[in-house]
């Protein structure tokens, strides 16, 4: 969000107060934290004292080499959860200390300090390494302030806010040359600088400024990185309102973020989940190849094994197969039903399948979301379980599914519920769970079974529990390294349970593209595990981009074939042709290559 027009003017449908000056320096009693009082106008008499904001800015030491800044204007505002679960294995301990000098006053976080300027009526907050070594970035004039919308004349229009946004906002500096990356899965250019980024998840595909995954962490080229601790809306110009800044700003009265020091790019992803937390492991099973139905297209409990049949034909491993949407019957989705006309034998099925070796472990979509049309609607609705509107209703629309309900993971019956119905897939033999959507969740005119829940913040926080569950689900039945999803929505923290993928991709080497940077921008938000439709989703991939896409997509941490529309198998890309080019035959080198590979992927 830009909140000025140019240098010189402010948007005109926003007025912005920044500070202006460090008045004073409050040192905390435990020598980790400092707090700053700044005034909105350089303070030259008491008079000036009046009828004027001001911004507190709290900089804590958290961590070696992790330093906390926060900014409030209003600190009676409320502070609703959800909030990011920080240092889930444990938070250490911390060597902070406050030096003050003549020039100024500098907190140390381990390797990694903050000095604040003592010079007359300035604002100046500088991040460096602890020896002084690495200058990092730095907060200066303009750079820390609050935004009104529409714009305000005098403080008395404040006693009614309900006509009113406000913002807080910060803009810390870019040096010449400095690249910002990461930002959660993004599908444009690698580095940031010069984009307006949105954090706010969307089912938009692979092709726009939309994203599945917003993660609210972005690594810089200098040895650190910035993780913004709002589960919200977060707004960001990367060099796009001022080409020396860049500027985060979030609707309320505060904003939080920390900075995280390397120096080296792994030291500071490594800091970051320490934060929020690393990627649970992984089965080795899951680094295999896995084989999907594909979306819309036909198939049946015949289609499944000739399918697997002619992996096996053609010397193709299959670790995993995976059964799409329509494993359940249309407008049902998901009432956790094999459709007894395509799959009458379901947990047959499957344990015939291992058995004979033609996979080893088996995969089914859901989401959380539930047609009416299926039977666990009304029982979900009866007993509370679904998302409802202020009204008391359940929230429903008819996008995706015909008059959908949205689980309710905020009601710890409705998880105990959900995890009921995964248990009776796990029973029939089900190994690992696609968790689908998740992003598509409103924020107006709905009450969540936890009341005191912000519905701003939920929207991209639900995509943490709605995963956390299922994951959790998985490791209570198969055990705490045993455990394995395919999700595709995620925010911060998300990362704890992998795996992730990229989402709908077009069958088209722009696509793969798209996909390449977006998995490369998760990965520097401390996600280990991903992967990509393999040949593209959308579309009927040309032999050359399928046989391109299947060699990217077997060096990916993970690896799966599927389609929209069409099927992905080898021999129908390119009408099974013979050779060391066709299609089976560079998918069989490549995952030959992946098995080879297993030792460095996995001990």
């Amino acid at each position: 969000m830009k909140f000025r027009d140019g240098m010189w003017l402010m948007a005109e449908d926003k007025r912005v107060e920044y500070a202006e000056e460090v008045y004073s320096i409050t040192e905390g009693k435990d020598g980790k934290t400092l707090k700053l009082l700044c005034p909105t106008m350089k303070i030259n008499s008491r008079g000036d004292t009046l009828n004027r904001p001001t911004i507190s800015v709290e900089l804590e030491a958290v961590a070696d080499g992790i330093i906390s800044v926060q900014s409030t204007h209003w600190h009676g505002a409320l502070d609703r959860p959800p909030h990011f679960e920080l240092f889930p294995d444990g938070k250490p301990a911390v060597s902070g200390s406050i030096d003050k000098t003549s020039t100024g006053t500098t907190l140390t976080s381990g390797s990694v300090a903050a000095s604040v300027s003592s010079q007359d009526h300035a604002f100046d907050i500088r991040f460096h390494s602890a020896d002084g070594k690495n200058k990092l970035t730095s907060l200066q004039n303009r750079s820390v302030g609050f935004a009104y919308s529409p714009p305000t004349a005098s403080p008395m229009q404040t006693a009614d806010m309900r006509d009113y946004k406000h913002y807080m906002l910060t803009q810390t500096t870019l040096s010449p040359g400095e690249g910002v990356y990461g930002l959660g899965e993004r599908f444009g250019a690698f580095n940031k600088v010069g984009q307006s980024v949105a954090l706010w998840n969307a089912d938009g595909g692979t092709s726009s400024e939309q994203a599945y995954k917003n993660v609210s962490f972005w690594l810089s080229n200098r040895g650190y990185g910035i993780f913004i601790d709002h589960p919200e809306r977060v707004e960001l110009e990367i060099g796009s309102e001022r080409s020396c800044r860049v500027q985060t700003s979030v609707e309320g009265q505060r904003l939080q973020w920390y900075i995280i020091y390397g120096p080296t790019p792994k030291e500071v992803i490594s800091r970051y989940t320490m934060l929020t937390g690393k990627p649970n492991k992984v089965p080795a099973w899951s680094f295999g190849l896995w084989l999907s139905t594909s979306f819309t297209t036909e198939y049946d409990e015949k289609t499944v094994s000739s399918f697997l049949e002619g992996m096996r034909d053609r010397e193709i491993p299959v670790q995993v197969f995976h059964y799409d949407c329509f494993w359940m019957r249309g407008f049902h989705w998901c009432d956790f039903e094999f459709m007894s006309s395509h799959f009458p034998d379901p947990k047959g099925q499957i344990a015939r399948l291992k058995e004979s070796g033609l996979t080893h472990k088996v995969c089914v979509w859901i989401n959380s979301y539930l047609g009416q049309a299926s039977p666990v609607f009304e029982e979900a609705k009866e007993k509370g379980y679904l998302l409802k509107r202020k009204d008391g209703s359940v929230w429903q629309w008819d996008l995706w599914q015909a008059g959908m309900g949205i689980v309710d993971f905020t009601n710890p019956a409705a998880c105990q519920w959900f995890k009921s119905c995964l248990k009776k897939l796990f029973d029939t033999g089900v190994d690992a769970i696609k968790t689908d959507f998740g992003e598509r969740i409103p924020s107006k005119d709905i009450q969540w079974f936890d009341s005191s829940v912000d519905p701003a913040r939920m929207h991209n926080y639900y995509a943490f529990i709605y995963n956390r569950l299922v994951f959790e689900a998985l490791q209570e039945q198969y055990g705490k390294d045993e455990a394995v999803l395919f999700a595709r929505a995620a925010c911060a923290g998300t990362q704890r349970f992998p795996l992730q993928w990229g989402g709908d991709c077009e069958s088209t080497f722009e696509a793969m593209a798209e996909s390449l940077r977006g998995g490369l921008s998760l990965g520097l938000c401390g996600f280990s595990f991903w992967s990509v439709d393999i040949g593209g989703f959308e579309g009927y991939p040309d032999p050359k981009i399928y046989k391109r896409w299947v060699q990217f997509g077997l060096l990916c941490s993970h690896s799966r074939l599927h389609g929209s529309n069409s099927y992905r198998v080898p021999w129908l890309i390119d009408g099974d042709e013979k050779g060391p080019q066709s299609a089976s035959a560079v998918l069989v080198k490549f995952t030959q290559l992946k098995c080879r590979l297993m030792p460095y992927l996995f001990s």
